[in-house]
């Protein structure tokens, strides 16, 4: 048993494991418009039932023939034009060539392009000015895609280009795994709305924005049931809500032990959880538990404890859940440019912000204020300095590991 375990906290990597051996992914399926599937996560292999490109075309503008006539200085007559959509309709014969257009069916005949940079024209003739091989600047009938092949596999999660890239195989109704529906409330007779005026001792709510934008990103459905004061009953009613109608729950605050801090006792109560307190810093005060099959997430007050927890756990959580792949992290290793403050126990993710000099050499800021309850650490970087679980204090020049917030966060 580690220092950790023994002093009730859940190691990072242990906690990860453990909650994800509890998800399984929502099974349904439905077809969307492909002007709707962005961020959608693609239920089944998709394969192309055409090439791509369907016919061999021209690289850029110019002139096609055979490559026969394709020695420098030979002077070609010109019998027709070839445009994208509108294919030169005939044949090339020995000593023709065919003006043509990016992009334009290569005519019968033709086996070479040449730019029309490289030829000397007057009128009706053309002279080439360098030797024409034959393939020359031109794009083979499924150089890109061929009939058959796999284009994308079940489980991605579309992007922009995956669009694009299933409209050029014809694709226009997409399967896909459905939305899922979150419920997301944050908890405290402190919080307030920010277009309500601050009462004493109060704070504005800025953890169920966070949360929410995250999973918008995420492309779900969100259920925000707002703010939630301290009554057993009033947390009762929440989580019985998001039970019945969202495939995961998502609540803030209330998951320490403070004595207004009930989440953590209604959850035990309907339903079971499955760890609390981690080896985290941020964010030792989270909860992972289930409601009758629901998973729910519950997330510390702290503004910053709550960003990265909910990025660290739950979302490859809610991404398994939603039948997307995983995704890999981006990490960098860099020398410490300063002393780092650290003490040894817990998985430590520091913020900084990453930049390059103009010898494209990674440059450092990690004098950002690392408190729990400051929010804007996380606004003013673009990455996490995370430091290992057993790690102490860091000496300037020790190699320390930086992940670069992804789209998520960003």
């Amino acid at each position: 048993m580690n220092c950790c375990e023994g002093s009730g906290l859940l190691p990072l990597e242990i906690a990860l494991e453990k909650l994800l051996k509890q998800i399984s992914p929502v099974g349904d399926i439905e077809k969307r418009d492909l002007e709707d599937s962005l961020d959608a996560i693609l239920a089944e292999d998709i394969h192309s039932a055409i090439d791509v490109p369907s016919y061999d075309n021209s690289a850029m503008d110019g002139y096609a023939f055979n490559s026969q006539d394709g020695k420098a200085g030979n002077q070609l007559s010109v019998v027709g034009k070839s445009f994208a959509g509108s294919p030169y309709p005939g044949e090339a014969l020995q000593g023709q060539c065919i003006r043509i257009m990016t992009g334009a069916p290569v005519p019968k005949g033709c086996n070479t392009v040449i730019m029309q940079e490289n030829c000397l024209i007057d009128r009706d003739t053309i002279v080439l000015q360098t030797d024409c091989a034959a393939g020359n600047n031109i794009r083979l009938a499924g150089n890109d895609i061929g009939k058959g092949q796999l284009v994308l596999a079940a489980g991605k999660r579309l992007s922009p280009s995956d669009l694009g890239l299933l409209a050029s195989i014809g694709k226009y109704r997409i399967p896909v795994r459905r939305r899922l529906k979150v419920g997301l409330f944050s908890t405290g007779d402190e919080l307030r709305l920010p277009q309500q005026s601050l009462d004493p001792a109060c704070i504005y709510d800025s953890n169920r924005f966070v949360v929410a934008a995250m999973l918008k990103r995420l492309d779900m459905e969100v259920l925000n049931l707002g703010i939630i004061p301290d009554e057993p009953e009033a947390l009762r009613r929440a989580f019985q809500r998001c039970k019945e109608s969202c495939d995961a729950i998502v609540s803030s605050g209330g998951v320490s032990v403070g004595e207004a801090d009930y989440t953590k006792d209604i959850l035990d109560e309907m339903g079971k959880i499955e760890f609390w307190k981690l080896a985290i810093k941020p964010g030792k005060p989270f909860a992972f538990g289930k409601l009758s099959g629901t998973p729910f997430f519950g997330l510390p007050g702290n503004p910053t404890s709550a960003a990265v927890t909910f990025h660290q756990l739950a979302i490859p959580a809610l991404q398994k859940l939603s039948g997307a792949h995983p995704q890999e992290t981006l990490s960098l290793k860099v020398p410490a440019p300063d002393h780092i403050r650290k003490r040894s126990g817990r998985t430590d993710f520091q913020r900084g912000f990453i930049s390059q000099n103009r010898d494209g050499e990674y440059i450092l800021n990690c004098g950002i204020d690392q408190s729990s309850g400051m929010l804007s650490s996380m606004s003013r970087s673009n990455c996490y300095i995370k430091l290992e679980r057993d790690r102490g204090p860091i000496d300037a020049g020790e190699q320390i590991e930086l992940i670069p917030f992804d789209r998520w966060l960003q």
